[in-house]
């Protein structure tokens, strides 16, 4: 870090799968950021196996400084469809990592709520997966809008169709009245679309440059990463993966390298065929409000830069 310029304190909410492995082991092992608290979020896995995944990822990686965890709960109401055929049944390519029990678990949400009070205004909350822990803090305290600093949104589409349906990505497909009802909150908003976070696809080539197995963060990687190599060349024909969650965490850490543009958005949550749609209103009337900044470019060569630097730099810690 240079200088005497204080760490920037960050809340990490995440469904955990293999990207969010990445992410996480760029954001715990950088000198810029202190994370604070690490909470699970059903999506990809359901609650148990979120909760789980973060701990076994923490574990696995063992930073400096453990941040708190937050446990996921079960959603009131969860679509049958999820993207496990790119990252396996447990969301870590069926790596089967053991954790320890623990005897007390904190609600992320209550761990969310804590953390986002105890550095009023000063946090960044990064959310990786669905909405539904940061639009359960705000349904419960209201006047926790106005405490969060910035909020960094992965999901939505701005122009590309959607991965789990023809309109909608994932994030906001999963539950998409949390993520209505945090998209129309007051907090400083960024959101990183699908459209961004597809654009960096990190080849064989990416993969060799890897940290080596003589690290925890090699170890970890090397042993969830090539099941995702072979998902995407099965399951799409494409001879590279896409790193969506790490990409979003830079967006954090080096946002020089996305272009963003002020916009209005909202989210479907009633649609047969769009429910989860992330509707951007581009008609240019002098009434629209903006109400989030959105991110519509990358440098793809910096991201990828970005990353394999990063993970040299954990690989070294």
């Amino acid at each position: 870090m240079a200088g005497d310029t204080p760490a920037r304190k960050i809340a990490i909410d995440i469904d955990p799968c293999i990207d969010g492995a990445v992410a996480l082991a760029l954001a715990l092992f950088d000198p810029s950021l202190e994370v604070l608290a690490v909470t699970a979020v059903a999506g990809n896995v359901s609650a148990e196996q979120a909760t789980r995944n973060v701990q076994a990822l923490i574990e696995q990686l063992d930073p400096p400084r453990w941040p708190r965890v937050g446990a996921a709960v079960e959603p009131d109401q969860a679509p049958a469809e999820t993207m496990s055929f790119l990252t396996g049944a447990d969301g870590l390519g069926n790596a089967d990592f053991q954790v320890a029990e623990l005897h007390q678990r904190h609600p992320s949400e209550k761990v969310l709520t804590e953390t986002i009070r105890a550095d009023a205004e000063q946090l960044t909350l990064l959310t990786l997966g669905p909405l539904t822990n940061v639009a359960r803090c705000l349904r419960r305290d209201p006047a926790l809008v106005g405490q969060i600093g910035q909020l960094v949104i992965s999901g939505g589409t701005y122009a590309l169709p959607g991965d789990v349906a023809p309109a909608a990505e994932f994030n906001m497909y999963f539950d998409p009245q949390s993520a209505r009802d945090v998209l129309r909150c007051r907090a400083t908003k960024t959101v990183v679309p699908l459209d961004v976070l597809s654009k960096p696809v990190f080849d064989f080539g990416h993969l060799e440059r890897m940290p080596d197995v003589e690290s925890r963060v090699g170890r970890l990687l090397r042993k969830i990463l090539p099941y995702s190599f072979r998902a995407y060349r099965q399951q799409l024909g494409l001879e590279g993966v896409r790193l969506h969650d790490a990409v979003a965490l830079l967006a954090v850490t080096h946002p020089e390298l996305f272009t963003t543009q002020r916009a209005s958005v909202d989210v479907e949550t009633a649609g047969e065929l769009t429910a989860g749609m992330t509707v951007f209103d581009r008609r240019n009337l002098l009434q629209s409000t903006s109400n989030v900044d959105v991110a519509i470019d990358v440098n793809v060569s910096g991201v990828v830069d970005a990353l394999l630097t990063g993970l040299e730099r954990a690989a070294a810690a």
